[in-house]
């Protein structure tokens, strides 16, 4: 299972999950060692295509940091947190988690959309 170091320690996503609230993207850092990174990736793979058929499921998108730093993000959409938190507490999730390598930690956190007039849409 990968270490989870949250993004803001005082909000960490367990607290997060609890909310309702409309549509929520989870952005997801992990770091690890760079012998890793296929496993890794295996490991994500099967991750998202267990969230891809969970209801409320939108999107998700893996970035990988430019260089040689083995560091990733993941941008996931949900229609809502509580079908984010169904399918993050999910038996069988939080089963395939403890697949991830040991040197994995992960920081996810959960946010919503902001409008900005003239610039962003909220």
């Amino acid at each position: 299972m990968p270490h989870m170091r949250p993004l803001d320690p005082a909000f960490p996503i367990d607290r997060q999950i609890a909310l309702e609230t409309g549509p929520v993207v989870l952005v997801n850092v992990f770091t690890l060692a760079p012998e890793d990174e296929q496993s890794f990736l295996k490991t994500w793979q099967d991750d998202a295509v267990f969230m891809k058929r969970q209801p409320g499921f939108i999107s998700t998108q893996l970035h990988r940091a430019i260089g040689d730093s083995p560091t990733y993000l993941n941008y996931a959409v949900w229609e809502s947190n509580a079908h984010f938190r169904a399918a993050f507490t999910h038996p069988e999730f939080r089963k395939k988690i403890s697949a991830y390598p040991a040197s994995a930690s992960a920081s996810p956190h959960l946010f919503q959309k902001v409008a900005v007039p003239g610039i962003c849409v909220g």
